[in-house]
């Protein structure tokens, strides 16, 4: 008993307690924008919570570095759970995203990337030196592509552009040679051009013209938009109060609970909700760079990046299309929006995170 505490020593107390306040202020806020549902969407997240708790431990008192052999079956189970998903998922609103297991849905392209971390980490650890052989670096691409292909038909664009941001940024930070980086550019800009024309649906191009002017269709492509950006100004310094938020509790917000619950803080808690928010996320990226700096091996150090970059790209794109920055693609807030499967992913990247910091931690308590 007294060694399993002692692990607890080891623990990052600033991720854990800026984490879980940004869960606590996403349960008040779930249960502030559905107190008229009577799903209790509040309980079901905090049951979400609580196994997500549960997972962060285990995986904080397990050795990361053991992954490094299982990243294959991690691939594995990645892939083939989004093409189960594809074939055999529950469809809401057009896309075919989640397995309904009864009380719950589960959504595979959430826990993707959290796997897809793991199995780039273990690449790029293995092929440290050989990454600079741009055979290397389009076999990365391959094994990134895959993933996130399979997501985007789903469709679900928002999941698949976090897992190119993460391949990238990884990429970035590995010995990857500057002249490969140039020819991925000229690639990335030709199949952009392509997509434009032959992958995306009508929809998603409206999200884009929607991002530029909004107002040319307040009440169709730009109606969240134009809400989401009058719930954020209304808020002001200190908002309207919990459950007190007009746009909110008036329904005139869309997905409050979900993708635009960063408005529903906005206006609900004002600019100091808003600004404790940026802190608390401010606290967590510092601490995961951190991690990353002084991480024993190469494995911990890219699985660390890898949850930054995550974790970063979502709060980035979630903040962004709720204050007209981004377009609308339907990513949620990390620890703060209604998501089960977001949830847990979230919670079990911060276990491996304390996993790694906790053995660098150990290593020169034992110096």
């Amino acid at each position: 008993m007294r060694n399993w505490l002692n692990n607890f020593r080891y623990f990052d107390v600033y991720i854990a307690t800026s984490s879980t306040l940004l869960l606590v202020l996403g349960l008040l806020m779930i249960y502030s924008t559905t107190l008229e549902d009577a799903s209790n969407l509040m309980w079901r997240q905090l049951a979400f919570a609580i196994a997500g708790y549960v997972g962060l431990f285990a995986l904080a008192f397990f050795d990361y570095r053991k992954l490094k052999n299982a990243s294959w079956v991690v691939y594995l189970g990645v892939v083939l759970s989004l093409i189960s998903v594809w074939l055999f998922g529950e469809t809401i609103q057009g896309s075919t995203r989640w397995f309904d297991v009864g009380f719950f849905l589960i959504q595979p392209s959430e826990f993707a990337k959290l796997g897809m971390v793991i199995v780039m980490a273990k690449f790029l650890d293995r092929n440290l030196e050989r990454i600079k052989d741009f055979r290397y670096v389009a076999m990365f691409a391959i094994y990134a592509g895959i993933p996130a292909v399979l997501i985007f038909i789903e469709p679900d664009l928002g999941s698949s552009i976090v897992i190119f941001l993460i391949w990238l940024g990884m990429l970035l930070a590995s010995n990857v040679n500057k002249r490969h980086l140039m020819i991925l550019f000229a690639a990335f800009l030709v199949a952009a051009s392509l997509s434009w024309f032959f992958v995306l649906q009508d929809y998603q191009k409206d999200r884009i013209h929607t991002f530029f002017n909004p107002e040319s269709d307040p009440l169709g492509t730009g109606y969240n938009v134009i809400q989401s950006e009058i719930a954020v100004g209304s808020g002001e310094i200190t908002g309207r109060g919990v459950g007190r938020g007009y746009q909110s509790q008036l329904n005139f917000l869309p997905a409050r609970q979900t993708d635009f619950i960063f408005a529903a803080i906005a206006e609900e808690l004002g600019f100091l909700g808003s600004m404790f928010v940026l802190g608390m996320f401010g606290v967590i990226f510092y601490r995961l760079v951190q991690a990353t700096k002084h991480a024993r091996d190469n494995f911990g150090m890219y699985l660390s990046l890898g949850v930054l970059i995550m974790f970063l790209s979502q709060m980035v794109i979630n903040i962004g299309m709720n204050i007209k920055l981004a377009p609308v693609t339907g990513i949620p807030l990390p620890f703060v929006s209604y998501g089960g499967s977001s949830l847990l992913t979230s919670l079990f990247a911060l276990g491996l995170v304390q996993s790694i910091i906790a053995r660098q931690k150990a290593l020169r308590f034992s110096q």
